[in-house]
């Protein structure tokens, strides 16, 4: 359930109605090209096309530099409290690059530091050209010293890439420093990344060229599913078996490595090493040749659905195909009241299987369009944004609008959000519009620990007369879990999962916990997030009108975009709830406190063990804008036509159609533009 919104712009709105129909909310996934490579010519999910196609977390990324003050020394990415006065950039530190001086010399076939422009400008986007540079110095540093025999501090310096609160900002960060520098590792202590030098690739480059060093790294950081890799060819048996016993010392959980016939550069017969990871997917069997493997079958398709919520249509899919719905994936959660597109993955299923089922889904509102091999799973968050065609009808004045002229009122509110934006709310979608029970609620039970309470919410009955409510209402009235799972249509896989832990274990605290854990992980984070979002919407709300929508004192602020040209008012975020985050230290701070206290939060560690779940929180802005904006009206056929621009006496619609980043609502949206709830 939303809190009282508050508005960012100022002019007058109109009223109207939405999702008249699932074909006025037309919902397309924007596609990622680089999910599926092979065919990057569309943008949209076309599904008349043959283009690949590409849910939401519950934020985006977290900002790497979350609190501004003028900067004083320290290394860049260090969080910023606000201070009176316009916030300013610090010094440059200074830090110039070099070329490598690698440990054995090029006439041995050994590289110099790797520099790839996509590793290179990944770092400088992630760290900020100072640090970067000083990072690059750092490495050329460390292989001079690495050159030197008998160097005592070889393996012991250190680079501090400074604190780093957000996962996914240090696993990236992970990656693109040692993709492009092999011969370092990263490490964390307390939230602050450290870099050092890599004694594993100090020794292997012992036994084998530099070069084939640092591919080799380089394979064993990439985890590419099926690929494998193989050193130069080799024939002293005897040092052959010190590097099968290097690799298997030190990765022997990870890879695997077996001696094969080449031919070298000769033409002459020698053997080679190759090394490939282990996966649960491939047969331990090896057949002469190689490696025999069994791997999964994934197949890519895109969903158009209507009138069904994301987790129900897999639900449909997984009963036909008498599979998991965790073998289905996705990038983001579309709304139930519009026809959505969007891509998905779904493992074991060949496309042919998925081909044969076509009809049958069609009859439950369902449509698989672009069908194809794939290999690999979709990701929460893997996502562009999401374009919308919406049609509002029935448009009008509000009550307290005496304006004649509806045509002006509605071309000065689109202009308005167009030019200006409008507050980040999480849409009503997010928390089930329209339920008796709403997700937050069994959220919050789930947080507390209290998890009979979040069954029977989650068992809660809407006031309808069918199957599954008639189920959900015996339950709550016998607490027969078996009687229930007759009951169930067959679609309804959570309940029928939880259902059967409750039959074996009982409807008491261990049974429901047990209950809850016998559903996916993603499911069961999805209520917690729900509750942590109804609190990012309360708080966005209070810091508006507390502040307005200014940057002020001890407000944090996200400086990782480089474009001069964004305000520092529309940087501004506020944490979603969790273990990792910090929160603004003026009266916002406090209010978080004290809201989570009202929840006998006040203690959580937004850690429950019991049921795996772990919630370190993100940030998210609290402004936003929309891109790609375009309208039109169009009157009824039976009315008649528009004179000198008023339509005040006329029942028009607007088409309208815009672009949202991920997690954006376009309800929340709409609702700036019209200046009315739904």
């Amino acid at each position: 359930m939303l809190p009282a919104f508050s508005y960012l712009t100022e002019h007058t709105g109109f009223r109207g109605t939405i999702k008249n129909s699932p074909r006025d909310f037309v919902v397309t996934e924007l596609e990622v090209p680089e999910l599926f490579p092979r065919d990057t010519s569309a943008e949209l999910l076309q599904k008349t096309s043959e283009t690949p196609p590409a849910q939401s977390s519950p934020c985006p990324r977290e900002p790497k530099n979350r609190r501004t003050e003028p900067p004083g020394p320290g290394p860049p990415g260090c969080p910023r409290d606000a201070a009176p006065g316009p916030p300013g950039r610090g010094p440059r530190r200074a830090g110039g690059g070099c070329a490598a001086s690698p440990g054995k010399s090029q006439s041995e076939g050994d590289p110099e530091l790797p520099s790839g422009l996509g590793e290179a400008s990944m770092l400088e986007s992630l760290l900020g050209k100072p640090a970067s540079e000083l990072l690059n110095k750092f490495a050329c540093d460390l292989k001079d010293t690495w050159g030197l025999e008998n160097n005592v501090n070889a393996g012991t310096r250190e680079f501090s890439l400074g604190p780093r609160l957000d996962k996914k900002i240090r696993a990236d960060l992970h990656s693109a420093v040692r993709q492009k520098f092999p011969f370092l590792v990263t490490v964390t202590k307390d939230n602050e990344m450290i870099v050092k030098g890599n004694p594993d690739y100090r020794e292997l480059c012992q036994l084998v060229t530099e070069k084939e060093t640092s591919e080799f790294f380089k394979f064993l950081d990439a985890k590419l599913e099926n690929s494998t890799f193989s050193f130069e060819p080799d024939g002293n048996k005897e040092h052959r078996k010190i590097v099968h016993h290097f690799i298997n010392r030190k990765f022997g959980k990870l890879l695997e490595t077996k001696s094969f016939t080449v031919t070298d550069v000769n033409d002459q017969p020698n053997m080679s090493i190759m090394v490939r990871f282990r996966e649960k997917s491939w047969s331990r069997k090896r057949s002469a040749g190689g490696f025999q493997e069994k791997q999964d079958v994934y197949t890519a398709f895109t969903l158009q659905k209507e009138n069904l919520e994301t987790l129900e249509a897999i639900g449909l899919l997984a009963a036909e195909l008498d599979i998991l719905p965790s073998d289905f994936s996705y990038t983001g959660i579309k709304d139930k009241k519009a026809i959505t597109l969007q891509p998905m993955v779904v493992k074991k299923v060949t496309p042919e299987r998925l081909k044969e089922i076509g009809n049958k889904m069609e009859k439950k509102g369902m449509k698989i369009y672009n069908i194809r091999p794939a290999y690999q799973h979709l990701k929460l968050g893997q996502l562009k944004g999401n374009h919308f065609d919406i049609v509002v009808r029935d448009l009008q004045h509000h009550s307290h609008d005496s304006s004649a002229d509806l045509k002006e009122r509605i071309s000065e509110a689109v202009e308005s959000v167009e030019t200006k934006g409008f507050v980040n709310y999480y849409g009503p979608q997010r928390f089930g519009q329209g339920q008796i029970v709403q997700t937050d609620q069994i959220g919050l039970a789930l947080l507390n620990e209290k998890m009979v309470k979040a069954v029977k919410l989650f068992f809660t009955p809407e006031d309808t007369d069918d199957p599954v409510n008639n189920a959900k209402r015996y339950f709550l009235q016998t607490e027969d879990a078996k009687g229930t799972l007759v009951m169930l249509p067959e679609f309804k896989v959570r309940e029928k999962m939880l259902l059967r832990a409750l039959n074996r274990y009982g409807v008491n605290h261990e049974g429901c916990t047990k209950g809850w854990l016998n559903i996916p992980h993603s499911l069961r984070i999805f209520y917690v997030h729900a509750y942590c979002s109804k609190i990012w919407n309360e708080a966005a709300s209070y810091r508006l009108k507390t502040y307005g929508s200014k940057v002020v004192e001890g407000d944090l602020v996200c400086l990782e975009e480089n474009d001069e040209s964004i305000s520092l008012n529309d940087r501004v975020v506020l944490p979603m709830v969790g273990h990792s985050v910090k929160y603004p230290s003026n009266k916002v701070g406090q209010w978080y406190h004290e809201r989570l206290a009202k929840d006998e939060l006040e203690l959580c560690k937004f850690r429950v063990s019991s049921l795996q779940l772990n919630i370190p929180g993100c940030y998210r802005l609290i402004l936003k804008n929309v891109q790609n904006l375009s309208y039109f009206l169009e009157s009824s056929e039976k009315e008649i036509k528009i004179e000198d621009n008023h339509l005040s006496d006329l029942k028009v619609s607007l088409h309208i159609s815009f672009d949202l980043d991920p997690s954006c609502y376009a309800t929340v949206c709409l609702r700036e533009i019209m200046k009315c709830n739904f």
